[in-house]
């Protein structure tokens, strides 16, 4: 009894031991085909890093014609504030740029729109006395044209 219960476990551990039918490459050819991986990962990491520096050297170039391009986009289409200076004589329009007003606003708009405007730039709290006799002859300019 204890030659076939020795037998069946010699049995058991060769099943696993034994190697299946097709598999049975040498060393040898594990060791080329280990090797053709290895090959074949440098080439990529090598690939990877020459676009890398191909892409470096292009970003200065680029980098360039991105800045140009930025500084030709007129900055005065992206904002909304008015850039320039006065007119030697302040027409209405520059009279409504500098209220905020349309040209053709009544007298209750223009004086809202003043003392909003004065209140921020007054010489009595810290604002400019040139900038409050602009926005002070921008509200006369605009009165004077409206009858109401």
């Amino acid at each position: 009894m204890e030659g076939a219960a020795a037998s069946s476990e010699g049995l058991r551990y060769a099943e696993y031991a034994r190697v299946p039918t097709g598999a049975g490459k040498g060393q040898a050819e594990l060791d080329r085909g280990l090797a053709r991986t290895m090959i074949a990962v440098g080439l990529g990491v090598a690939t990877v890093a020459f676009a890398g520096r191909y892409v470096f050297h292009l970003w200065k170039p680029l980098e360039q014609a991105i800045t140009e391009t930025a500084k030709r986009i007129s900055t005065s289409s992206l904002s909304s504030y008015y850039r320039g200076g006065f007119e030697q004589k302040m027409s209405r329009r520059e009279a409504s740029l500098i209220l905020g007003v349309s040209p053709s606003a009544g007298k209750a708009k223009i004086r809202t729109a003043h003392r909003r405007i004065m209140i921020l730039n007054h010489p009595d709290k810290g604002g400019s006395p040139y900038l409050a006799t602009k926005i002070n002859e921008a509200k006369d300019l605009l009165e004077s044209a409206v009858k109401n």
